[in-house]
């Protein structure tokens, strides 16, 4: 199953609110969940605090292997950068990983 964290549509016309919320990828906007990881009001005033997010879950869902929406990822580098500067090191340790493997094979072929 792929899981995504992306919003869902709440609230009624003209005034909608979003969950943050894990979803299988294939579900619809609207369709049912497995956790809620917080919410984001559009329309609160600029004195009002307009979203609220669980970072610790959404870490945890992470490193779980699920993936982010660039709406998410935009309200994450407001309150949570800790949880994208994480993501961003295990993908560049990855890179690194990965390019030490295909050195090996190329010397190995070499020698070969």
């Amino acid at each position: 199953m792929a899981l995504k964290i992306r919003l869902r549509q709440q609230g009624r016309s003209n005034s909608h609110t979003y969950r943050i919320v894990v979803i299988d990828a294939r579900q619809a906007r609207d369709g049912k969940y497995v956790e809620a990881l917080g919410w984001y009001c559009p329309l609160a005033s600029v004195h009002e605090e307009n979203f609220a997010l669980k970072a610790d879950r959404i870490q945890h869902w992470l490193n779980m292997g699920a993936e982010i929406s660039e709406n998410v990822v935009a309200l994450l580098a407001r309150g949570a950068p800790e949880v994208l500067r994480t993501q961003r090191e295990k993908a560049e340790k990855l890179k690194v990983r990965q390019a030490a493997k295909r050195r090996e094979r190329r010397r190995a072929k070499q020698t070969a």
